[in-house]
């Protein structure tokens, strides 16, 4: 459970604050249930209402500094996913992005550098699939790890794309 002004990463919505709790009918079909009202950072105007019977999948805490640490220590020695057609790699993609887990985002950000520098040595351009998540991935992991060091996104980029180039 969660409390009031708890830090979050809400699947799909990034840093969100914990606002409230309240019971509510949302559907209007007599079914009551408990809600958290929580507030994206980066959109201070938008309320997300995530029953908290069914959030265990689409929220958890905010990393803290010695957790954020740890993850940029360990990511030269997470691997690469690799993937064995086109639809798998487009899953495991979504997979990742929703899942907010960072390990998992270094993994698919290090396949994304890969696979973008190889269709560059061929002469080719990037997929704008491969793109669009992969600015989503580092849009995901970077505001995170800024948040939990407090530091900027943008000091983060520096500090690691050079990393995850390894």
């Amino acid at each position: 459970m969660f409390n009031n002004g708890d830090f979050v990463i809400k699947s799909g919505s990034g840093i969100c604050r914990i606002h409230d709790t309240v019971e509510l009918d949302l559907f209007d079909d007599g079914n009551i249930r408990l809600y958290y009202i929580v507030i994206p950072v980066e959109d201070k105007g938008s309320r997300l209402y995530v029953p908290t019977d069914s959030c265990a999948n689409n929220i958890r805490h905010v990393l803290n500094e010695t957790q954020a640490l740890d993850v940029i220590r360990s990511i030269p020695s997470i691997k690469a996913l690799e993937f064995e057609n086109e639809k798998q790699r487009e899953l495991k993609y979504k997979e990742a992005v929703k899942s907010c887990e960072p390990e998992t985002l270094v993994a698919i950000l290090k396949s994304m550098n890969a696979r973008r520098n190889m269709r560059l040595e061929q002469g080719k351009k990037s997929f704008a699939i491969d793109e669009h998540f992969f600015k989503l991935a580092q849009n995901n992991l970077y505001s995170e790890l800024a948040f939990a060091l407090g530091k900027e996104k943008h000091e983060m980029e520096a500090l690691l794309n050079d990393i995850l180039e390894t």
